[in-house]
């Protein structure tokens, strides 16, 4: 078995962070009015939770064995009372919060691809941060249609 080093801390610290996301996402799903928007919520969530299996992957790789969390771990009651009213806002506020999120998301990953020890882990958090961005990009364009809506 590998040696639990610096790396199984990025890895731990990245997962995390996917699981917040996918929070984040499920909420937004179910505080929207817009159809399309949900689901693109729901998609991200999805999206988010890939991203979560392909850092788990390489914990996998360095021997530390994975403790698997149930469906209902990720499961949260989004009614308001239990959400709390930072997420009680408009939906141009939801869309501003997310490409910041996900800009904050791509420049997290960038940072972690300089310490990480191995090539095919870089890639690994390349193509994560790429995916990112995308997310990013299609917060960007449905806000910038909402301001030529209004």
């Amino acid at each position: 078995m590998s040696e639990v080093g610096p790396d199984i801390e990025i890895w731990e610290f990245a997962i995390a962070r996917e699981i917040e996301a996918v929070h984040f996402y499920r909420i937004l799903a179910k505080r929207t009015k817009s159809p399309e928007m949900r689901k693109t919520f729901k998609d991200l969530a999805e999206e988010e939770l890939e991203h979560k299996a392909k850092l788990e992957l390489e914990v996998i790789k360095t021997g530390k064995t994975i403790v698997e969390q149930k469906p209902s771990d990720f499961e949260i009651d989004y009614d308001k009372e239990n959400v709390g009213p930072e997420l009680d806002m408009a939906y141009k506020d939801m869309l501003l919060l997310g490409i910041e999120k996900e800009e904050a998301s791509f420049r997290t990953y960038v940072t972690l691809i300089g310490t990480v020890h191995d090539h095919e882990s870089r890639e690994v958090l390349l193509a994560i941060a790429e995916e990112e961005v995308k997310h990013k990009l299609r917060f960007e364009l449905e806000y910038d249609m909402l301001l030529k809506e209004s």
